[in-house]
């Protein structure tokens, strides 16, 4: 972000937070300004979710010198609000059915994304994938009114590999429904977006390790 932006940023800043009376509520604050809710998310995720040096080891069984705890952001009211807001604007012009993905990274991001829609009266059908049947009761795979042959959005909170993600999408096409596009809050550009264009998916991350600053392994 250049000093422009920034700029605005801080302007916009002052605004939301300073005078109560230019909207009428919470939730016109929440559409004034997508870039502001994009900038304030990945402030939030440098703060509060962002480890350096931990030598922590991933899902994906590799370690790494620096983690990124997406839960820290996603399970935090502000942070929550931030992520619903900031996918929801992505996913407002998408022809879809329903949005869901592996718990446990998606499972905040779709409650989330559930309530966000229902108050700005566009309801989204949500769903989660558990990593295996439930082992009583309905023995269901996917929790959630997933009807099959639906266009579905997959989402999760941090992707490396894109194997949480593939697993997901590995029980949704079960259904017979179609993966209309992958959305992640970080990726850690290690690999998932090459397998997701492979497969002919679409991928768009909200952010890279390289907006949180990280250019090579810490």
């Amino acid at each position: 972000m250049n000093e422009k932006e920034h700029k605005i940023m801080d302007v916009n800043k002052q605004i939301f937070n300073n005078n109560p009376f230019l909207f009428e509520s919470v939730m016109e604050k929440a559409m004034y300004n997508k870039d502001y809710y994009k900038y304030s998310l990945l402030e939030k995720i440098k703060k509060e979710a962002l480890e350096i040096g931990t030598g922590r080891v991933l899902s994906s069984g590799k370690k790494s010198d620096y983690y990124i705890d997406g839960k820290m952001v996603t399970l935090d009211s502000e942070g929550s609000f931030l992520t619903a807001k900031v996918i929801f604007d992505m996913i407002e012009p998408i022809d879809f059915d329903a949005i869901g993905g592996l718990t446990l990274g998606a499972d905040p991001i779709v409650a989330a994304l559930a309530l966000f829609g229902y108050i700005n009266k566009r309801p989204i059908q949500t769903f989660i994938v558990r990593k295996e049947p439930k082992k009583h009761g309905t023995m269901k795979l996917i929790e959630g009114k997933l009807v099959q042959g639906s266009k579905v959005i997959i989402v999760d909170d941090v992707v490396t590999t894109g194997k949480s993600i593939l697993q997901a999408i590995d029980v949704v096409k079960q259904e017979k429904c179609e993966v209309v596009k992958i959305i992640v809050l970080v990726d850690r550009q290690e690999g998932a977006r090459e397998k997701f264009n492979s497969l002919g998916y679409e991928f768009e991350p909200i952010f890279t390790k390289e907006d949180l600053g990280i250019t090579n392994e810490c």
